[in-house]
């Protein structure tokens, strides 16, 4: 390639290897340093094409491996959310069968319903409603925490009637002696007649009566006696129904009552002794035939009499 000066260019002269003619082509200076400058100029942009293309082939990548890297933690963490909200339905029924079960015994022993214990209803009906909501972190915590304070509420109450329960046995004149339990002579114990039960205590005729007591069928005249030592409060005739009736108190709360007898054979204020004759079974008052109404109650408020049986 040989330059020449004056005419600012550069010529390159093509000689072949054979006998062919030589060629020649002149390149201005000017040309020849913007091609060479659009060479390097492409070149430069072809690397940086290049290299964007690879990292943005090694990023979509990362990312798409990173999305589901998320995606498979969070379906696992849905899952055991899933899980937790279950367990804490699962604690939620728990508590309430135990506040029920709580309900249930305090009625039956005559104790005062728990201070958190509502109105409610019967347990009969079960409409339900509401819009359709995932569980989430918070409302999962929520129920949790509120299972929580349930526990604390039921063993504060459980506690309390532990104690009430203890009173009343001391009251009662309870004790436990040699792996027998003693009770008092105030308590009743036995029962009242000979006979068959012909009527238990609670709900009756599908539903549609309450019945307080018991009844014992037997023959007419079957003596009636007294389930514990007391004072008798009523004898004689009753018109809500009882015919004639005794009631006997035993104190510490407790006293007993005696319906429908033929004749009654003791007087209000006389102290009988357990055992002892007090009537015999008639079929007076509200009644189908001859029997004896017995019931139980505790501070005024009427219990199960198979409790004391």
């Amino acid at each position: 390639m040989d330059t020449n000066k004056e005419s600012n260019s550069y010529t390159i002269k093509v000689i072949p290897s054979g006998e062919g003619k030589v060629k020649s082509v002149r390149l201005p200076v000017t040309l020849l340093k913007y091609g060479l400058g659009s060479l390097a100029v492409l070149g430069l942009l072809f690397v940086g094409a290049l290299s964007f293309a690879v990292y943005a082939s090694f990023t979509a990548k990362s990312g798409s491996a990173e999305i589901n890297d998320l995606r498979s933690v969070n379906s696992i963490q849905q899952e055991q959310l899933l899980q937790l909200s279950k367990k804490a339905n699962a604690l939620q029924d728990e508590m309430d069968q135990l506040t029920s079960l709580e309900a249930d015994l305090r009625r039956q022993s005559g104790m005062a319903p728990a201070s958190d214990e509502g109105s409610g209803g019967d347990g009969t009906h079960d409409g339900q409603g509401g819009p359709y909501t995932e569980p989430d972190l918070g409302n999962v915590r929520e129920a949790l925490s509120q299972v929580e304070r349930k526990i604390a509420v039921r063993k504060e109450s459980l506690q309390s009637l532990q104690k009430e329960i203890k009173a009343r046995q001391e009251a009662m004149g309870t004790v436990v002696a040699g792996g027998f339990t003693i009770q008092s002579i105030t308590v009743p114990s036995i029962w009242p007649c000979k006979g068959d039960v012909s009527s238990p205590y609670g709900l009756r005729w599908g539903g549609s009566d309450f019945h307080p007591g018991i009844d014992i069928a037997n023959d007419m005249g079957t003596p009636i006696v007294a389930t514990a030592d007391g004072v008798v409060e009523v004898a004689g005739w009753n018109s809500g129904g009882y015919g004639n009736m005794v009631d006997i108190d035993h104190g510490n709360g407790l006293m007993t009552r005696y319906g429908h007898a033929s004749q009654v054979v003791v007087t209000a204020g006389q102290y009988v002794k357990r055992g002892q004759i007090i009537a015999y079974m008639g079929s007076t008052g509200f009644s189908t035939g001859p029997h004896c109404h017995y019931e139980v109650h505790v501070n005024g408020q009427v219990v199960n009499p198979a409790t004391y049986l």
